[in-house]
């Protein structure tokens, strides 16, 4: 037997007697089943993902319907967001937000809606052939105004019940594409790569002479520094260097960042005293509270001193790398953010720069009110401008390069940066229990998924691969300019109206 010719055959008989649609009207009086499907991009062709995904969904519904159910199949097209955009900006040439206002949105998403629909003779003619029974006729698209109004409805219905609220969340960020992605797009495109990482001194208001001493990976974040973080239960050491005659506070364990010399294979054990000299040993908890001077002036005002440049703790400081003193940048980090916010170092109730200072636009590059030289300067690029002026400044305590996996942009193929994105949120957290709860009454394939091990096991299971952001809040917001937009307004008291 000839299995491609006997599946052509059947392909033709289903065609000619229409059966698809001869069992759908067969079914019409039969209770529903409803069924979701996460429709695919019609901007690039299927590939084994889809198929496979497709095969599942086919097996479930036709299932479905053999045991007396109408199940209503229609092919769905995810039109909008960055996949598209992307395909659009490389199309026209267009490198940032900047230009794509200079066009106008509603050019833009022409644009846009043009190609959407590119591949989808192509993907009825593979799906078709893989024998799967869907409606291609009466395809529904996401750009569609029945669709996006149903959104609307979701979003509204959320809001009504009290789980919508604003706020901001540190999220891996493409400057490339102008838009936040997911951890798992973020986690899609690591490469080796080498950066400045630098040992920057923070000396103490009330002892000038001693200072502490932050590492970073990330010289960009500098200018946007309000803190700096410890661990209370760590045991510090403020050590004059004997080379240059400086005193400096440094985790005990992590001396070695300070004097690297001590990491060589060269140096003989006993010679320390050579390199530094212990003047006092104290824990984290002492150094909280105690405030520095500030590395750039750009934030520093008198409202800002009443609450920034000083030193917090939390535990998530470690002895593991750097010199147990973290530097805080809240607008680009997901713990610097956290600790700002618990420490009152921010207050995100406040709006613009008084909430959360963040000097860098959309597509990376420096603005107000940081320095000339630094404006329209994409931070990746600017941190050697960065270490120059800190070395000026007298604060560059050391410089090397750092060897490290980074994240990169699955599309555009370049560096990722974190970046506070304001956003609406969906409180999933305050649901929890009920999610737990009704997950008793589902069934599963396979059987044997709610029954790992234990209780409290699933739970672990279905939070880790189910509902990955169910104790975080889900956001859903987006900076894409073709979108489905939020039918939310807020005024300058950061209350919304849906």
């Amino acid at each position: 037997m000839n299995f491609p010719k006997e599946e052509q055959t059947t392909l033709a008989y289903w065609k000619k007697i229409d059966a698809f649609q001869t069992s759908v009207k067969l079914s019409a009086d039969k209770p529903e089943f409803t069924f979701y499907d996460g429709p695919p991009f019609a901007t690039g062709l299927p590939h084994y993902g889809h198929i496979l995904a497709g095969t599942i969904k086919d097996t479930v519904t036709r299932f479905a319907h053999q045991t007396g159910h109408r199940v209503s199949r229609r092919f769905g097209w995810d039109c909008h967001g960055l996949p598209v955009e992307y395909e659009i900006d490389k199309a026209l040439g267009l490198s940032s937000r900047d230009e794509v206002m200079a066009m106008g949105i509603a050019t833009y998403n022409s644009h846009c809606r043009s190609i959407v629909q590119r591949y989808t003779g192509e993907w009825e003619t593979v799906v078709t052939r893989l024998g799967r029974w869907i409606d291609f006729k009466n395809d529904y698209r996401t750009m569609d105004a029945n669709f996006m109004e149903s959104v609307w409805w979701v979003f509204k219905t959320l809001f009504e019940k009290g789980l919508v609220y604003r706020g901001y969340k540190v999220m891996p960020y493409s400057t490339t594409c102008a838009t936040p992605l997911s951890n798992f797009e973020a986690g899609l495109n690591y490469k080796d790569v080498s950066d400045p990482a630098v040992v920057v001194s923070f000396p103490l208001i009330d002892e000038p002479a001693t200072s502490l001493v932050a590492w970073t990976t990330t010289p960009w974040t500098l200018p946007s520094n309000l803190a700096l973080c410890v661990n209370k239960n760590l045991v510090y050491v403020k050590v004059r260097a004997i080379a240059e005659q400086k005193v400096y506070i440094v985790a005990e364990a992590r001396l070695v960042q300070l004097f690297p010399i001590l990491a060589s294979k060269k140096f003989k054990k006993g010679n320390e005293s050579k390199v530094y000299e212990i003047l006092q040993s104290f824990s984290g908890a002492k150094l909280v509270g105690r405030k520095y001077q500030p590395l750039f002036d750009f934030y520093n005002t008198v409202e800002r001193r009443a609450c920034a440049f000083k030193v917090i703790a939390d535990g998530y400081v470690s002895s593991d790398a750097g010199t147990g003193i973290v530097h805080q940048a809240p607008a680009f980090g997901e713990d610097d953010y956290r600790v700002c916010v618990e420490h009152g170092v921010i207050d995100i109730k406040k709006s613009g720069e008084d909430s959360l200072p963040c000097p860098v636009d959309a597509n990376g590059r420096f603005i107000s009110p940081v320095s000339a030289e630094l404006l329209g300067v994409h931070v990746k690029v600017a941190d050697t401008a960065i270490c120059e002026t800190i070395k000026e400044k007298g604060r560059l305590v050391l410089k090397e390069a750092h060897q490290h996996s980074y994240p990169f942009c699955w599309r555009s193929d370049t560096p990722l940066i974190y970046k506070a994105v304001p956003s609406w949120f969906v409180a999933v957290e305050t649901i929890k229990e009920k999610l737990i709860k009704n997950n008793s009454k589902t069934y599963w394939v396979p059987a044997s998924v709610p029954s790992v091990s234990d209780e409290t096991m699933f739970t672990v299971f279905l939070f880790g691969l189910i509902f990955v952001l169910l104790f975080e809040s889900i956001c859903h917001s987006k900076e894409g300019a073709f979108e489905t937009i939020l039918s939310n307004w807020s005024n300058h008291a950061n209350r919304a109206s849906g």
